[in-house]
Protein backbone atom coordinates (compact mmCIF):
# COMPACT_ATOMS: atom_id res chain seq x y z
CA UNK A 1 0.00 0.00 0.00
CA UNK A 2 1.27 3.42 -0.93
CA UNK A 3 1.72 6.14 1.65
CA UNK A 4 3.36 8.80 -0.49
CA UNK A 5 0.50 11.21 0.07
CA UNK A 6 1.29 11.20 3.76
CA UNK A 7 4.86 12.35 3.18
CA UNK A 8 3.71 15.99 3.30
CA UNK A 9 2.61 15.64 6.92
CA UNK A 10 5.11 16.56 9.66
CA UNK A 11 7.55 13.70 10.01
CA UNK A 12 5.74 11.79 7.28
CA UNK A 13 8.47 11.96 4.65
CA UNK A 14 11.06 10.20 6.80
CA UNK A 15 8.55 7.54 7.82
CA UNK A 16 7.55 6.85 4.21
CA UNK A 17 11.21 6.58 3.18
CA UNK A 18 11.83 4.14 6.04
CA UNK A 19 8.76 2.17 5.00
CA UNK A 20 10.00 1.85 1.42
CA UNK A 21 13.40 0.63 2.58
CA UNK A 22 11.81 -1.90 4.92
CA UNK A 23 9.49 -3.14 2.19
CA UNK A 24 12.40 -3.59 -0.25
CA UNK A 25 14.29 -5.57 2.41
CA UNK A 26 11.26 -7.79 2.94
CA UNK A 27 10.93 -8.46 -0.80
CA UNK A 28 14.61 -9.47 -0.94
CA UNK A 29 14.08 -11.81 2.02
CA UNK A 30 11.00 -13.33 0.40
CA UNK A 31 12.95 -13.83 -2.83
CA UNK A 32 15.46 -15.98 -0.94
CA UNK A 33 12.60 -17.93 0.65
CA UNK A 34 10.99 -18.49 -2.74
CA UNK A 35 14.24 -19.98 -4.01
CA UNK A 36 14.42 -22.31 -1.00
CA UNK A 37 10.87 -23.61 -1.29
CA UNK A 38 11.20 -23.70 -5.07
CA UNK A 39 14.21 -26.00 -4.67
CA UNK A 40 12.23 -28.31 -2.38
CA UNK A 41 9.31 -28.48 -4.78
CA UNK A 42 11.58 -28.93 -7.79
CA UNK A 43 13.40 -31.80 -6.04
CA UNK A 44 10.10 -33.51 -5.33
CA UNK A 45 8.90 -33.09 -8.92
CA UNK A 46 12.18 -34.47 -10.26
CA UNK A 47 11.85 -37.50 -7.98
CA UNK A 48 8.21 -37.85 -8.99
CA UNK A 49 9.23 -37.99 -12.66
CA UNK A 50 12.49 -39.97 -12.40
CA UNK A 51 11.52 -42.53 -9.74
CA UNK A 52 7.80 -43.16 -10.21
CA UNK A 53 8.02 -46.52 -8.46
CA UNK A 54 9.01 -44.70 -5.25
CA UNK A 55 7.12 -41.44 -5.53
CA UNK A 56 4.26 -41.75 -7.96
CA UNK A 57 2.59 -45.05 -8.76
CA UNK A 58 4.55 -47.76 -6.98
CA UNK A 59 3.41 -49.85 -4.00
CA UNK A 60 5.23 -47.60 -1.52
CA UNK A 61 3.34 -44.55 -2.71
CA UNK A 62 0.05 -46.40 -2.63
CA UNK A 63 0.84 -46.99 1.04
CA UNK A 64 1.80 -43.33 1.42
CA UNK A 65 -1.26 -41.88 -0.26
CA UNK A 66 -3.50 -44.12 1.80
CA UNK A 67 -2.18 -42.46 4.95
CA UNK A 68 -2.63 -38.89 3.65
CA UNK A 69 -5.90 -37.10 4.25
CA UNK A 70 -6.73 -34.56 1.56
CA UNK A 71 -9.76 -33.55 3.64
CA UNK A 72 -7.55 -32.46 6.55
CA UNK A 73 -5.26 -30.64 4.12
CA UNK A 74 -8.26 -28.98 2.45
CA UNK A 75 -9.49 -27.75 5.84
CA UNK A 76 -6.07 -26.32 6.59
CA UNK A 77 -6.04 -24.64 3.19
CA UNK A 78 -9.34 -22.93 4.01
CA UNK A 79 -7.91 -21.84 7.38
CA UNK A 80 -4.90 -20.18 5.74
CA UNK A 81 -7.03 -18.50 3.07
CA UNK A 82 -9.22 -17.06 5.83
CA UNK A 83 -6.11 -15.92 7.70
CA UNK A 84 -4.99 -14.03 4.59
CA UNK A 85 -8.32 -12.20 4.62
CA UNK A 86 -7.96 -11.20 8.28
CA UNK A 87 -4.38 -10.04 7.57
CA UNK A 88 -5.67 -7.83 4.73
CA UNK A 89 -8.21 -6.33 7.14
CA UNK A 90 -5.39 -5.65 9.63
CA UNK A 91 -3.45 -3.71 6.98
CA UNK A 92 -6.57 -1.77 6.04
CA UNK A 93 -7.14 -0.90 9.67
CA UNK A 94 -3.60 0.35 10.29
CA UNK A 95 -3.70 2.39 7.06
CA UNK A 96 -6.71 4.21 8.54
CA UNK A 97 -4.88 4.58 11.87
CA UNK A 98 -7.41 2.28 13.53
CA UNK A 99 -4.97 0.48 15.79
CA UNK A 100 -7.56 -1.32 17.90
CA UNK A 101 -9.05 -3.05 14.87
CA UNK A 102 -5.60 -3.80 13.51
CA UNK A 103 -4.72 -5.49 16.78
CA UNK A 104 -7.92 -7.53 16.70
CA UNK A 105 -7.37 -8.72 13.15
CA UNK A 106 -3.75 -9.64 13.81
CA UNK A 107 -4.76 -11.68 16.85
CA UNK A 108 -7.41 -13.39 14.71
CA UNK A 109 -4.76 -14.13 12.08
CA UNK A 110 -2.43 -15.55 14.73
CA UNK A 111 -5.26 -17.72 16.08
CA UNK A 112 -5.93 -19.11 12.60
CA UNK A 113 -2.22 -19.78 12.15
CA UNK A 114 -2.18 -21.62 15.49
CA UNK A 115 -5.21 -23.63 14.36
CA UNK A 116 -3.35 -24.59 11.19
CA UNK A 117 -0.37 -25.77 13.25
CA UNK A 118 -2.63 -27.70 15.60
CA UNK A 119 -4.28 -29.53 12.72
CA UNK A 120 -0.89 -30.21 11.11
CA UNK A 121 0.39 -31.53 14.43
CA UNK A 122 -2.63 -33.84 14.63
CA UNK A 123 -1.92 -35.04 11.10
CA UNK A 124 1.71 -35.73 12.01
CA UNK A 125 0.60 -37.66 15.10
CA UNK A 126 -1.48 -39.95 12.90
CA UNK A 127 1.57 -40.67 10.78
CA UNK A 128 3.80 -41.38 13.76
CA UNK A 129 1.13 -43.63 15.30
CA UNK A 130 1.21 -45.70 12.10
CA UNK A 131 4.98 -45.94 12.29
CA UNK A 132 5.51 -43.44 9.48
CA UNK A 133 8.39 -40.97 9.58
CA UNK A 134 10.73 -39.07 7.26
CA UNK A 135 12.78 -42.24 6.71
CA UNK A 136 9.79 -44.39 5.67
CA UNK A 137 10.32 -43.79 1.95
CA UNK A 138 11.22 -41.06 -0.53
CA UNK A 139 7.69 -39.73 -0.62
CA UNK A 140 7.50 -39.19 3.12
CA UNK A 141 11.00 -37.79 3.21
CA UNK A 142 9.80 -35.06 0.84
CA UNK A 143 6.49 -34.72 2.66
CA UNK A 144 8.02 -34.05 6.07
CA UNK A 145 10.72 -31.80 4.62
CA UNK A 146 8.34 -29.51 2.72
CA UNK A 147 5.48 -29.41 5.21
CA UNK A 148 7.88 -29.22 8.16
CA UNK A 149 9.74 -26.20 6.82
CA UNK A 150 6.43 -24.59 5.96
CA UNK A 151 5.15 -25.25 9.47
CA UNK A 152 8.24 -23.58 10.95
CA UNK A 153 7.50 -20.50 8.84
CA UNK A 154 3.89 -20.48 10.04
CA UNK A 155 5.06 -20.71 13.66
CA UNK A 156 7.44 -17.78 13.15
CA UNK A 157 4.58 -15.82 11.61
CA UNK A 158 2.28 -16.56 14.55
CA UNK A 159 4.93 -15.39 17.04
CA UNK A 160 5.52 -12.19 15.07
CA UNK A 161 1.79 -11.55 14.78
CA UNK A 162 1.32 -11.82 18.54
CA UNK A 163 4.28 -9.50 19.12
CA UNK A 164 3.07 -6.99 16.55
CA UNK A 165 -0.50 -7.06 17.88
CA UNK A 166 0.74 -5.82 21.27
CA UNK A 167 3.26 -3.42 19.73
CA UNK A 168 0.93 -1.78 17.20
CA UNK A 169 -0.54 0.74 19.63
CA UNK A 170 2.95 2.09 20.30
CA UNK A 171 3.75 2.70 16.64
CA UNK A 172 4.13 6.22 15.29
CA UNK A 173 1.37 7.67 13.18
CA UNK A 174 3.15 6.82 9.92
CA UNK A 175 4.95 3.69 11.11
CA UNK A 176 3.15 1.06 9.01
CA UNK A 177 6.20 -0.96 7.97
CA UNK A 178 6.02 -3.71 10.65
CA UNK A 179 2.37 -4.51 9.88
CA UNK A 180 2.66 -4.35 6.11
CA UNK A 181 5.90 -6.33 5.99
CA UNK A 182 4.37 -8.93 8.26
CA UNK A 183 1.40 -9.06 5.88
CA UNK A 184 3.76 -9.72 2.95
CA UNK A 185 5.41 -12.52 4.90
CA UNK A 186 2.07 -14.06 5.89
CA UNK A 187 0.70 -13.97 2.35
CA UNK A 188 3.91 -15.64 1.18
CA UNK A 189 3.45 -18.44 3.73
CA UNK A 190 -0.13 -18.90 2.56
CA UNK A 191 0.91 -18.95 -1.08
CA UNK A 192 3.53 -21.63 -0.43
CA UNK A 193 0.83 -23.86 1.06
CA UNK A 194 -1.41 -23.25 -1.95
CA UNK A 195 1.36 -24.84 -4.05
CA UNK A 196 2.18 -27.61 -1.58
CA UNK A 197 -1.41 -28.78 -1.13
CA UNK A 198 -2.05 -30.04 -4.67
CA UNK A 199 1.53 -31.21 -5.23
CA UNK A 200 1.71 -33.35 -2.09
CA UNK A 201 -1.90 -34.41 -1.55
CA UNK A 202 -3.53 -34.49 -4.98
CA UNK A 203 -0.89 -35.49 -7.54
Amino acid sequence: MEHAAEAHAPGGEAQVAAFERARMAMWLFLASEIMMFGAFIAAYVVLWMSAPDQVHDGPETAFSKHHLSWKIACFNTAVLILSSFTMVKAVQAISKNNRAKCEDFMIATAALGALFLGVKGYEYSLKFADGIGPDTNVFYGCYFLMTGFHGIHVLIGVILLIWCAFYVKRMGQYDYAPVENLALYWHFVDLVWIFLFPIVYLL
